[in-house]
């Protein structure tokens, strides 16, 4: 028999206390669980509300960018110079494209794509960001858009864009002045960021590159503007809810002639050289052509690698700005400034003569510097040296100045520094001195080398704009002005004019040396090319060497290389009484410079002088 199994006994009481400690930490986790979400609820919908309105504002409205539209460029009579022209390109963006090649390929056969667009493509597209635009074609034609726009839907991630795009109607006749605007790239974008202005180019894809556009490139770029839309989950736009319109950038008006440019142009065309024309009243440049020149236009839209490395290994270098860059021996043409600087020292004096057997020797030096003129000049006073160019007349003075009194003086005329015109490309020139050429070649002064500098040539350099800008403090007796390319600048309501920069004047210690010489150049001009002309002028004109012929050798031109042969240079201004344009000439390898540059200097100012008196015949 087996034994009956035994009852358990249930202690209710420590049930219900168990049951209790259970319930009450099941409410007590179900009330934090529940501050938690409250406290969270309140983050969200109170202390974090505008900061998800926000967020939730920028998945629903999107905002673009629009670009300003760029300040136009006037002349001073109001020729316009620069303008806006639509335009349309064609967009990919790399990720929507699931096969580029053969897309483009298609391309090709409905609008045409060129083996450069096509290789151009292909090696942007190695380090371009997938979800950027990519432009395939600029200056798509209205057949071309009308084409594209009919077969869109075969091309998702292509689009057209249009735009404005800068024009330069007159091509190659201001690019060195006016410059160009290109392609913002890495370098300009680390600029901008670091000047805190690459905000302002969000919606902008060309920035100024030289010239004119660099340099006043914060008038005329202006400020973006931008568009509020709505879109949806897909990014679809649903509608436009608020737009602020860009502002536009300044309209500028420059000092330039328009005439007179294209005189210049056809004077200098077919040669290398420069014109270089100044308002001695204001520094204003009234001219400045740089010939050869190029189109600045296909800059614009992104010059191709065989058109820019054709125009860089162009042995006429027409990159250059010869007007500001080129260096030259000023020659003759500073042989004023060198009197001048002699009746200031009193080493000379207006009825001081010197005799001119044809070459000079330094004391104790056997070696002989000739003159142009190799039968001399016989006796030469201050007025006769400048006319007739008497090189021993300079010899003797320059040695007995010294380069240290001479490279002091010349530098108040503004030789071997900038100018301070408002491009950026422009180069110092030398003007030479014991110091410079220790630095430079560490070796010393010898009185040979003041000799050669005495009379325009041996180390000293001067640019056009240069030798006319000290040409121009001697036509106004001392009178300075900072030469200057903007005249006046207008936003959408206002035109105003451009300061001018007027500096100390040069004071001598007797004021009548500035009489003396510029009636010396008077006589020069009375004397060669401007004896029939129906105004008074002044000039001096000047031969430079290129290359050193030996004392006993002599020059000729027919028998030597033409990158040998001399530069022709001239210096003039007029009216005599009351100048009112100052010009510097220089021609690279011409030969002699009256006969040469003189003729040019004066087609230059019959044109600026007589351009009234003309207009007024029937």
């Amino acid at each position: 028999m087996s034994p009956k199994k035994r009852i358990t006994m249930h202690d209710h009481a420590a049930e219900a206390a168990l049951f209790k400690r259970r319930a009450l930490f099941t409410f007590i986790c179900v009330l934090l669980l529940l501050c938690i979400l409250f406290s969270n609820l309140y983050q969200l919908q109170i202390v974090s509300y505008k900061d998800y309105e926000t967020r939730s504002n920028d998945n629903r409205i999107r905002v673009v960018p629009t670009p300003p539209s760029r300040g136009l460029i006037y002349d001073r009579n109001g020729v316009l110079l620069a303008e806006n022209q639509p335009y349309y390109s064609l967009e990919l963006i790399p990720e929507k494209v699931s096969d580029i090649t053969a897309t483009l390929d298609e391309l090709n056969s409905l609008i045409g794509l060129s083996d450069d667009e096509r290789e151009n493509i292909t090696e942007t597209l190695k380090f371009h960001r997938r979800f950027k635009p990519l432009t395939i074609k600029n200056k798509l034609t209205d057949e071309q858009v009308a084409i594209f726009s009919v077969n869109q839907f075969k091309f998702p991630g292509i689009y057209v864009e249009a735009g404005l795009k800068r024009h330069y109607p007159y091509n190659e006749l201001m690019t060195h002045v006016l410059g160009y605007v290109g392609k913002i790239n890495s370098r300009n974008k680390s600029q901008l960021e670091k000047s805190d202005q690459w905000k302002n180019y969000a919606a902008t894809k060309d920035i100024g590159k030289i010239g004119i556009e660099k340099f006043y490139e914060s008038l005329l770029h202006g400020m973006p503007g931008h568009l509020e839309e709505e879109v949806n989950n897909r990014g679809r736009v649903i509608r436009t809810l608020n737009v602020t319109p860009p502002t536009p950038g300044q309209d500028i008006y420059l000092t330039l002639d328009l005439k007179l440019q294209q005189k210049a142009m056809e004077l200098l065309a077919g040669r290398k050289g420069s014109i270089v024309a100044i308002d001695p009243r204001n520094g204003d440049i009234l001219a400045m052509f740089s010939s050869p020149s190029y189109d600045p236009n296909p800059f614009v839209h992104g010059i191709t690698s065989k058109d820019y490395n054709g125009l860089l290994n162009d042995k006429s270098r027409p990159l250059i700005n010869r007007s500001t860059q080129g260096q030259y021996s000023p020659a003759s043409t500073i042989k004023p400034h060198v009197a001048l600087l002699g009746l200031e020292e009193k080493i000379i004096n207006e009825r001081t003569r010197i005799w001119d057997p044809g070459y000079w020797q330094m004391p104790g030096v056997e070696r002989k510097w000739g003159d142009w003129k190799k039968w001399g000049h016989g006796w030469v006073d201050t007025y006769h040296a400048i006319v007739d160019s008497c090189d021993v007349f300079f010899y003797e003075l320059v040695y007995k100045v010294g380069i240290d009194r001479m490279a002091i003086f010349m530098d108040r005329f503004g030789f071997g520094r900038s100018t301070g015109i408002d491009i950026f490309e422009e180069s110092n020139g030398v003007m030479p001195s014991r110091d410079w050429k220790r630095m430079r070649y560490n070796q010393p002064w010898y009185n040979g080398d003041t000799i050669s500098v005495g009379i325009g040539q041996g180390y000293w350099t001067t640019t056009p704009l240069q030798l006319a800008n000290a040409v121009t403090i001697m036509a106004n007796k001392g009178k300075r002005f900072t030469p200057h390319l903007l005249k006046s600048f207008k936003n959408s309501t206002v035109k105003m004019d451009s300061p001018i920069d007027e500096q100390p004047p040069i004071e001598l210690k007797d004021p009548h040396n500035w009489d003396i010489i510029n009636e010396a150049m008077r006589q020069t001009a009375d004397k060669s090319r401007f004896t029939d002309a129906s105004y008074t002028a002044a000039m001096k004109t000047g031969t430079a060497q290129v290359f050193s012929v030996g004392e006993d050798e002599k020059y000729n031109a027919d028998t030597i290389a033409e990158h040998l042969r001399d530069n022709a240079l001239v210096v003039a201004y007029a009216p005599y009484e009351n100048p009112r344009i100052v010009l510097a000439v220089v021609l690279e390898h011409a030969g002699w410079g009256g006969s040469n540059a003189g003729p040019v200097a004066r087609a230059l100012l019959d044109e600026y002088i007589l351009r009234d008196e003309w207009a007024a015949k029937p």
